[in-house]
Parts: C-alpha cells; structure tokens; sequence
C-alpha cells in the first residue's frame, strides 16, 4: 500500500478530476474519460449530494477560516497490484474513516471516491481542512504519518507490505540511495527509446507501447500507466510529447543520412569494381599484343 497527500486550493479542480478524470481535448474523449473511471462515492462524511453539490457545501464551509490559502485534503491510497479485489467498498471506507482520525478530520467533511477503470486499486479522500468550528487539520508532517499510517493498515489488512521512503526510516534499516533506482521509470525509458528507433510517429510509438503492456494516454501531453497500474508522465523520464516528436524527427533524419552515405557507399563500391574491370580489361589486352 502506498500513500499520497497533498493539500490544494481547488475543490473544484479536484472533485472534477476524480469525477470525470484528466481533462480531455474533446466532449467524445472526455465521455470516454468519465465511463472508462467509473468514479463510485463510497462514503460522506458531514456533506451528501453530486460533485456539484459536494463543491459548493465543501466551499462555504471552507470560508470560516479564509486565511488558509489551501483547504483542500487529497489522500490517496494505492492498493499493490497483488491486493487486487482484496478490500470491499466497506473496507475502503473503513480504511478512509480510519485515515480521516489519523489526520484529526475526522468531524470535517470527507469523501471517500473509488475508481474502476485498473486493476491496481485506488482509494481517493477529498478532505475540508476547515471543520464547522473554523479550525483547520494540520499537514504537519503528513507524509511521514501517511507512510506509518500505511504500515498500519498493510497489517490489519493483511496487505502487500511497501517500504516507506529513506528519510522515515531509522537509520538502520535505510537503503542506500543508489539501491533505491525505480526500475519502473528505467524499464519504461528504455521501451520509449527503443520505440522511437523503430516507429515513424507518435501513432506508431503508442502501438508499440500498448504491445509492451502499456496503457498510453494522450492529449496535450502523453502519459503511460505501467502493468502494475503506476502512472508516469512522459515529462517525468524525459520523454514529453514534444521531446518524442522532436527524437522521432532526428531519427528519421539520421536514417535518412545512413541511407544517403550507404547508398554513396555502394555507389562508390559499384564505381571502383567498374574501375577494375576496365584496368583488367586493359591489362588482357595489353598482354594479347605482346604475344
């Protein structure tokens, strides 16, 4: 299991993405986006009603306090690719309730989203950082408590058990940097350069991606979800979608190069065979004229 929070300034931006997903160049992509997440509210705290609803009551509430710039919670939970269908809807929220006391907003508006559109299970928690009293649950430390929290439900659940990152270890148990390489993000480099040596565009580079087990996601930029369900952006390991159609381009213009000097090659090859003969040519006939 690994955790994930960050705090926000948008209700809106966030209820709408875990609603209907990134936003899309189209309304036939974005209808496609919304069916393929299959966004489930699967428990409220404090609050009730569709996205709308939830973002204007999340939004009043949230201006008791309008000194703080980013009442937004988001928490989310990722299930290891083995723990697939291990948890029920009740779980789940039993998981967000608990997380909600972890973070003292337990008494503030919460809701726990789920989405079916991976195999790798995903819990989202869009939490007020303002409760109806004003005050406002602090983001102190929050990865390290999210790292524990997460150790906490792997042994409840019986769960895939995830190392916490370096710096919320002892000293003892911490891996050295260089052992802490994401292969992940390594294996994937090497598929997208081996892709731009044999594909002519970006159509081409998302079949061959889709062959290697990849689900490729396009739009203004491009992004791929590996066969564990993690989630890249293709600016994340150097490989934006300009930086693609950029190396796509130099690599066609290196193999045209290679073609012109081997074909320059040939030619030149084909030139002095020609050569050749006509030396040898003259030599027989040279020496036919002194017998």
């Amino acid at each position: 299991m690994i955790g994930k929070i960050v705090t926000g300034k948008s209700f809106k931006g966030c209820m709408l993405y875990l609603h209907e997903g990134r936003l899309q160049e189209t309304e036939e992509l974005q209808q496609q986006e919304m069916e393929k997440k299959q966004a489930q509210v699967i428990a409220y705290n404090q609050c009730f009603g569709n996205k709308k609803e939830l973002i204007r009551q999340f939004i009043e509430v949230s201006k008791l306090n309008p000194n703080v710039s980013k009442p937004v919670f988001h928490l989310t939970i990722s299930l290891a690719h083995a723990d697939a269908g291990k948890l029920n809807n009740q779980q789940k929220a039993d998981i967000a309730a608990s997380l909600a006391k972890e973070f003292q907003f337990d008494r503030n508006q919460y809701v726990a989203i789920t989405h079916a559109d991976t195999e790798h299970e995903h819990l989202h928690i869009v939490a007020n950082r303002i409760g109806y009293d004003g005050k406002t649950a602090s983001d102190s430390n929050s990865y390290k408590h999210m790292a524990e929290f997460c150790r906490k439900m792997e042994q409840a659940y019986k769960l895939e058990k995830v190392l916490s990152p370096n710096r919320f270890l002892k000293p003892e148990q911490r891996v050295a940097q260089g052992q802490r390489i994401d292969q992940r993000k390594e294996v994937l480099k090497k598929h997208l350069s081996k892709a731009i040596k044999q594909c002519k565009n970006v159509q081409q580079i998302r079949q061959y991606m889709e062959d290697k087990g990849y689900k490729v996601e396009q739009g203004r930029g491009i992004a791929f979800t590996d066969q564990q369900n993690v989630y890249f952006k293709g600016s994340q390991v150097g490989y934006s979608l300009q930086t693609i159609e950029n190396k796509l381009i130099q690599e066609q213009q290196l193999k045209q190069e290679l073609k012109q000097q081997k074909q320059q090659q040939e030619q030149k090859l084909a030139l002095e065979r020609q050569q050749e003969q006509i030396r040898q040519q003259k030599r027989s006939r040279g020496h036919g004229m002194h017998m």
